[in-house]
Formats: C-alpha cells, structure tokens, sequence
C-alpha cells in the first residue's frame, strides 16, 4: 500500500513535494528513466521513486547536492517551487 503525503504551504513538509516534481522535471528534461538517474546517481530506483512521488519523507541536503550534480543543475534549481509548466511533465 503506497501512502501519498499531502502538501500545503502551511506543512513544514511541502518543501519535499516541490523537490520531488523538480527532480522529475530535470531528469525528464534529460530524457532519462528514474532507473537511469539512479543508476547514475548510485541510489535505488525506489528511491527516485519515493522522492518524485512525494512518498519519501525526508532527504538530506546532500542528496539534493548530489542528485543536482549528477542532473547537472544548480542545487537551489530543485528548491524553488515550480511554475504550473513543471508540474505537467
């Protein structure tokens, strides 16, 4: 049974919804599966999974390093809530 977090601006935890569509938007921007983004990145492709599908709670500051170096992007690039475009990719 998969469990989805619900996001609002007053949930401390709305951060890791907006990351998690970022994240999607780049690696899908690259034109790579979740599988070959955790491949290249060296995490699970659960992982990945969890993280665009707001079902993993928590990361930390260098996953987010990590995982913008690896998509090539500037780490602040996941933290910026994303415009309605992003969100239909």
């Amino acid at each position: 049974m998969v469990i989805f977090m619900n996001f609002d601006r007053e949930n401390e935890n709305y951060v890791y919804g907006f990351i998690g569509k970022n994240v999607r938007y780049y690696r899908k921007k690259k034109g790579w599966t979740q599988a070959e983004l955790a491949d290249k990145a060296h995490y699970s492709k659960q992982f990945i999974s969890n993280m665009e599908n707001n079902t993993h709670q928590t990361f930390s500051l260098g996953t987010l390093w990590h995982l913008a170096a690896v998509l090539d992007i500037e780490m602040y690039q996941l933290c910026v809530e994303p415009k309605e475009d992003k969100l239909n990719v």
